[in-house]
């Protein structure tokens, strides 16, 4: 659950959001954060957030106060423990569908699928270019279950840079939020719990007894 030395992080301090910050190291009470020279813009005795991903569940949030800063070190002291941060009004799912993202005045961008809910869905796009508070129009095509298309609002946006497997391109992490009218809602809504009950389905087939090698061999062939 905690942060461990070399982890990647994102840093809030007031309006800023520091993406793809790296900890250098890192104890219970404390962190010490590798920036950029340019990025010290901060002072001790300001209040700072550090997230970093919880999995499925969404992701951490721990809030602290500035003790020092070194060069391109940040050292910060805690106040409490982890909290989760998430958008889980309604069930999410899906993940990899293609979604299409229109900003008014800004060339069409197209990106790949987190998950997707009734009222949000978080996305990955290449490259830079999102603000929290963007109106945009948002374009989901759904397996099996068409085309969902609507007015949402940019939420969040997060700037990392791909290194697995390799290092590669900056990736923006968009969660947008939006109110559905009924007929998209129960189409998204039937799509999420159809991979549901697909994943349950896989997950009893797992657990089902493993066959013997020789069978193993001839379904190899």
């Amino acid at each position: 659950m905690f942060l461990s030395d070399g982890s990647r992080v994102e840093m809030a301090h007031g309006t800023r959001v520091l993406p793809d910050v790296r900890v250098f190291r890192a104890t219970d009470t404390a962190v010490t954060l590798s920036l950029a020279l340019d990025d010290i813009e901060m002072n001790p005795g300001d209040e700072v957030t550090v997230r970093w991903p919880a999995g499925l569940r969404g992701r951490y949030a721990l809030r602290g106060t500035v003790a020092a800063t070194d060069e391109n070190r940040v050292h910060v002291r805690f106040a409490g423990q982890p909290e989760i941060e998430q958008l889980r009004d309604y069930v999410r799912g899906g993940g990899g569908e293609t979604v299409q993202l229109v900003i008014p005045g800004a060339p069409e961008r197209y990106g790949r699928v987190h998950d997707i809910s009734e009222r949000s869905v978080r996305a990955f796009f290449n490259g830079v270019g999102f603000e929290p508070g963007q109106d945009t129009r948002l374009r989901v095509q759904l397996a099996g279950d068409g085309v969902v298309d609507f007015p949402a609002r940019v939420l969040r946006a997060a700037t990392i840079r791909q290194q697995v497997p390799v290092r590669g391109p900056l990736l923006t992490e968009v969660v947008a939020i939006f109110e559905q009218d009924e007929r998209q809602a129960r189409i998204i809504r039937r799509y999420v719990m159809r991979l549901q009950l697909e994943a349950r389905r896989q997950a009893r087939s797992d657990d089902s007894p493993e066959p013997a090698p020789t069978a193993r061999i001839i379904a190899l062939r």
